[in-house]
């Protein structure tokens, strides 16, 4: 066994189950590409927004139709940048037609905890946020 850290992705993908493809791929049209998954695959089924690099080594984010699909309580986030990035991104997702949408706000999870938080059409969670370090 070697002493060489082994070097990883701490994302790697996420596979998300939408009631209706068409209407997740609108939405998620408007606002994976601010968070840097620029890159569009798009199969019969899956649909995949990646970040540059090839597949399947590159970070990606995909979804797939799921008639009967039912949101739970679990919520994906994503880290951003900074507080700028947050507000833009909840712009982004606002107009697109999300849904609970919350903040941008403060919140008290830690320091300079700034966060937005929403679901997609099919009632799938997120958040996007910016913190301090440490």
């Amino acid at each position: 066994m070697s002493d060489r850290p082994v070097e990883r992705n701490p994302f790697g993908h996420v596979d998300l189950r939408v009631r209706d493809v068409e209407e997740a791929l609108a939405f998620y049209e408007a606002w994976l590409p601010a968070l840097g998954f620029t890159e569009p695959y798009q199969g019969a089924e899956w649909k995949v927004f990646a970040t540059t690099g090839e597949l399947p080594a590159t970070a990606y984010f995909a979804f797939v139709e799921s008639r009967e699909h039912a949101p739970n309580e679990n919520r994906i986030a994503f880290r951003a940048s900074g507080r700028a990035e947050v507000d833009r991104v909840a712009a982004l997702v606002a107009e697109a037609g999300a849904t609970e949408l919350s903040g941008p706000k403060e919140m008290p999870y830690g320091p300079d905890y700034y966060a937005v938080f929403f679901a997609d059409p099919s009632g799938n969670r997120f958040e996007v946020y910016h913190r301090l370090a440490g």
